[in-house]
């Protein structure tokens, strides 16, 4: 049953999508806008939508965490810029936490197939790194680290055997952390400094997707030699 729900719910969602031009214009612009990287950018792109800015932040940190590989910290010091760092802090840590039980629920009724659709067979196996190595902690360690893909990590949970609650909790005390700290600097750092500050995160992300896939390439190749050895 529930899988019927889930199932129904995103061939509805994927029709209005694609029928209504306005949804359809909307979400494509909120997805070009984070994906330019730029703080100053969405920054902009919020504030443009005046009282109704905490509702358009809530909704774009629900959309990237379930379809957009996009690290979160762009829109949490986006929030800390525009509504001050401890009331950005809070929108960005329940937004976040949102969108995590979506991706964990979807993964869940769904299974393993839907999610490398909705990311990719690769991110996926890059993120199994972290389940194989820290078992059950591996949920707080990666929330701990915020230019780890949002929804990767909680497709990755639902897939597993983990509890939800247990996931929940594991996510919002390793999230903590990392949204104080991104929320205080973004209500703080302003010009250049932040834009150090965002270049420095991504640069650092990037290294660390590099290090996971030369792991996972790594380990493809041990298992192909340990075959060939076999045959």
């Amino acid at each position: 049953m529930g899988r019927i729900i889930a199932i129904a719910s995103i061939a509805i969602f994927m029709l209005c999508y694609f029928t209504i031009p306005s949804l359809h214009n909307g979400l494509n612009k909120a997805f070009a806008t984070i994906s330019k990287l730029d703080t100053a950018v969405v920054i902009d792109y919020l504030r443009s939508y005046g009282k109704l800015a905490i509702v358009v932040s809530f909704t774009l940190m629900v959309l990237q965490s379930i379809a957009a590989p996009i690290p979160a910290f762009l829109i949490t010091l986006s929030n800390a810029a525009i509504f001050g760092w401890w009331q950005g802090a809070i929108l960005s840590w329940s937004s976040a936490m949102v969108g995590a039980a979506l991706c964990f629920f979807i993964a869940r009724v769904l299974g393993r197939d839907a999610v490398e659709k909705l990311t990719s067979k690769g991110a996926m196996e890059s993120i199994d790194v972290f389940f194989e190595r820290y078992g059950k902690f591996a949920i707080l360690i990666c929330r701990l680290l915020p230019f780890v893909s949002f929804d990767f990590v909680s497709y990755a949970a639902g897939l597993t055997n983990m509890r939800f609650w247990a996931f929940f909790i594991a996510t919002g005390l390793g999230q903590l952390p990392a949204t104080i700290v991104y929320s205080y600097v973004g209500g703080t750092l302003t010009g250049g400094a932040q834009k150090l500050f965002v270049g420095l995160l991504t640069l650092f992300a990037l290294s660390i997707v590099i290090g996971i896939a030369k792991k996972v390439y790594n380990d493809k190749q041990k298992v192909i030699k340990e075959e060939e050895i076999i045959e």
